[in-house]
């Protein structure tokens, strides 16, 4: 049965983004295509949700936006993780983690 794209799962699109642009600085576009190739299509990110996440993140101090130019010669804000943003998408890794781990074993269990 192919699978459907899906909305990010709820409470994960920090995470996401903070783990996409830890692998390089990118624009907005680029983070959502970004996560739906490594996602191997399965999730989408809509503008709606990106824009205001990553104001947030900046407002953290989670990433830091410079503006420059885009591989099609347009004006782009990049985003890049700061030391502060490491340190949070290493929390968020091991909470999801907890969480994932919790969700399998409800999965995994059994009637008696």
């Amino acid at each position: 049965m192919p699978h459907r794209k899906a909305d990010v799962v709820q409470g994960t699109l920090d995470m996401l983004i903070l783990k996409t642009v830890s692998l390089e600085p990118m624009h907005g576009v680029g983070i959502t295509q970004r996560i739906e190739q490594l996602t191997r299509g399965m999730f989408r990110v809509k503008p709606g949700s990106l824009f205001p996440a990553l104001y947030r993140l900046e407002r953290e101090g989670w990433v830091k936006g410079e503006w420059g130019e885009s591989e099609n010669n347009r004006r782009a804000k990049y985003y890049r993780l700061t030391s502060a943003g490491r340190q949070q998408l290493r929390e968020e890794q091991s909470s999801w983690a907890q969480r994932s781990l919790a969700i399998a074993r409800i999965l995994e269990s059994t009637s008696r």
